[in-house]
């Protein structure tokens, strides 16, 4: 197998194809990580959630990064790391054009709105979950990207599909 960088354009290619990824926040030297929906565009990853921990520490420590990986086989896939800072967006006047900046992108997705729903819902709270816009502004990210070697090429290996898990 073989390992490169991506090039920056390569990262914002992946981010612009896969709306799926891994966040990660830190509170009081604990590592805390969570799939997410995302957004992209050029300068911030949008996404849409229900208050809870996750919130709480991006909060208490605006700096995150997000994985996202793209996993064809084996021998061939591609992963970015985007390293940001976490900003809100209030349902306030000074945010409205944020929210539906954010509102715009998220609706591409299908059903963009249910996982965050879904989670406030298997929540045990009496209270109603009150949901919010958020985006990560992107400071910086990194990508590697790996294909077959030749000789994995040259004995079928690099077009083996993922192996089928027994249950």
């Amino acid at each position: 197998m073989i390992v490169r960088e991506m090039s920056d354009e390569e990262c914002r290619g992946l981010l612009a194809r896969v709306d799926f990824g891994r966040l990660a926040t830190v509170y009081q030297n604990q590592p805390y990580i969570v799939p997410i929906y995302f957004s992209y565009e050029p300068e911030h990853l949008y996404g849409f959630t229900t208050l809870g921990r996750k919130v709480a520490w991006m909060r208490a420590n605006p700096r995150v990064c997000v994985e996202v990986d793209d996993v064809l086989s084996h021998f061939h896939w591609s992963s970015v790391l985007v390293f940001g800072r976490y900003e809100e967006l209030p349902d306030t006047s000074a945010y409205r054009e944020a929210r539906i900046e954010a509102q715009i992108r998220l609706e591409k997705r299908v059903l963009w709105w249910q996982t965050a729903y879904a989670a406030g819902q298997a929540r045990s709270s009496v209270q109603p979950a009150d949901a919010l816009f958020y985006r990560i502004c992107i400071d910086e990210m990194t990508g590697r990207r790996a294909t077959p070697d030749p000789v994995e090429s040259a004995v079928g290996l690099s077009s083996a599909a993922r192996p089928v898990r027994e249950k």
